[in-house]
């Protein structure tokens, strides 16, 4: 049926589908790469722990009838591999059928790793690769056009993931409200980038002005995306650019990145479909039993989303088909840190050698300028921003985290920028310390070369030996 497909958005489709794959590629390879110290048999989190007290139906995950690391270790790789096989357009070389099978595969594969992740994939974007990806799976191939109500439900997704994050923004902190919160937001963030110190010392006037046309767009430019070309078309460019401005100013993971996939789906691009037939009758059945399906979902993310007391990064399903997102409903002034070191001497007095651990991401050394990592996820770096808020948010795992540095586990080193301590050295105590981070102004980067000064605030976690971490666990 012509009213089905929508051969204008053949070379969109396209597109969509292999940058999709790519940041399928990603998060499998940041899954495989990381996921030993956090989530393996002796990892901060371990998965069998996990899954021997909740249940399948909560988690739906492969890990619930076996684990060990080198089975999810062959999970992951095999994600990267789909998703490579995926980027060099293997699904236009099979039957439809076929197609819907492969996109499906990676669908299923990042279900099993995010439902046992826990506190380590507790982040919106995992959601919302699932639901954009499970939507991917109806999409079509070579041998169709892209139907008409997939389109309609990708652009459902951003629409919430956009005017979710412009509510929650106006209804939290009030800085969003008087156009003051980017006068601490560029500092403050979770992982700077290399540019974040530049953006945060942008004149304040300019800092309104982006404040405002965020608001335009995640409140007034998402409600265009449902109405004809080229109007819509210009709404999701509008959307783009905002997004392209987000990966200069900050390492948001892949968030920004799927954003502006989803965006281009929206997107009117040159080309149109070769002369391809009609959708066979199953498919316009399958397509159209899914999205409503979808939309009878979307229930619950859509009276979040109105309600007085939002909330972000929900999933209403243990599938994550149909979410809920928003992010920086507040925005801290102060910048902490936790910073972590680690003494060989024989007593932990306050003088003694305490070297510093150096992680990847998070800011430490202030000389050490900040690295671009997104779209790639580090996890352990991000969780030691939210460990700098408050503690409460460090207890399921830092204690893990300590006894790990102290053993010199390799696994767990691996995550880190640079260890003080050679391999066959581990230090004798650890500590934690909170330190209040600030950019440095031009005159203090001249001078010292420091993009950050930092002040000692408190102990976090008091000098600890492995046997006093063995006891209390």
């Amino acid at each position: 049926m012509e009213w089905f497909t929508a051969p204008e958005y053949w070379t969109s489709r396209i597109v969509f589908q292999r940058a999709l794959a790519v940041l399928y590629l990603v998060a499998f390879l940041s899954a495989a790469l990381q996921f030993r110290a956090l989530l393996g048999e002796r990892g901060m989190l371990p998965v069998p722990r996990f899954v021997a007290r909740v249940p399948f139906r909560q988690a739906p995950s492969v890990f619930h009838f076996h684990y060990s690391d080198r089975f999810f270790a062959a999970w992951a790789w095999t994600g990267c591999a789909v998703s490579v096989a995926l980027i060099a357009g293997l699904d236009g070389q099979l039957p439809l059928w076929g197609a819907m099978v492969l996109w499906l595969v990676p669908w299923v594969l990042y279900l099993s790793i995010v439902n046992v992740g826990q506190t380590w994939y507790a982040f919106g974007w995992e959601s919302l690769l699932l639901e954009t990806g499970f939507l991917a799976v109806f999409l079509g191939n070579d041998e169709i056009a892209p139907p008409i109500v997939v389109l309609f439900l990708l652009r459902w997704i951003l629409f919430r993931v956009e005017f979710g994050a412009g509510l929650i923004k106006m209804r939290g902190d009030e800085c969003w409200r008087k156009l003051t919160c980017l006068d601490h937001h560029h500092e403050t963030q979770p992982m700077p980038g290399p540019l974040s110190w530049f953006f945060h010392h942008l004149p304040k006037p300019f800092h309104r002005v982006e404040v405002a046309a965020n608001h335009f767009t995640q409140l007034v430019v998402p409600v265009l995306l449902f109405t004809p070309q080229p109007i819509a078309t210009a709404a999701a460019s509008l959307m783009i650019v905002t997004q392209l401005w987000l990966v200069l100013s900050g390492n948001f993971s892949w968030l920004n990145w799927i954003t502006i996939v989803l965006a281009v789906s929206a997107l009117e691009l040159p080309g149109t479909a070769p002369g391809v037939p009609d959708a066979p009758l199953w498919y316009e059945v399958v397509v159209l039993a899914v999205a409503a399906l979808l939309l009878a979902l979307s229930y619950h993310p859509v009276r979040n989303m109105i309600s007085r007391r939002q909330i972000m990064n929900r999933s209403f399903d243990p599938l994550h088909l149909v979410n809920t997102y928003g992010a920086f409903g507040s925005v801290s002034r102060i910048r902490y840190e936790v910073v972590v070191e680690g003494t060989a001497d024989d007593v932990p007095r306050e003088d003694a050698d305490w070297r510093e651990y150096e992680f990847k991401g998070k800011p430490g050394d202030p000389r050490h300028w900040p690295r671009q990592f997104a779209p790639y996820h580090l996890r352990l770096d991000w969780l030691m921003w939210f460990a700098a808020l408050s503690p409460a948010y460090a207890g399921s795992w830092f204690a893990g985290l300590m006894e790990r540095l102290l053993e010199n586990d390799r696994d767990t080193l691996r995550l880190l920028r640079r260890s003080p301590f050679p391999p066959d050295a581990p230090p004798r105590y650890v500590r934690a310390r909170l330190f209040r981070y600030r950019y440095t102004t031009w005159q203090e980067l001249r001078e010292t070369g420091a993009c950050w000064e930092r002040t000692y605030v408190r102990d976090f976690l008091p000098p600890t030996r492995l046997d006093a971490m063995a006891q209390r666990s």
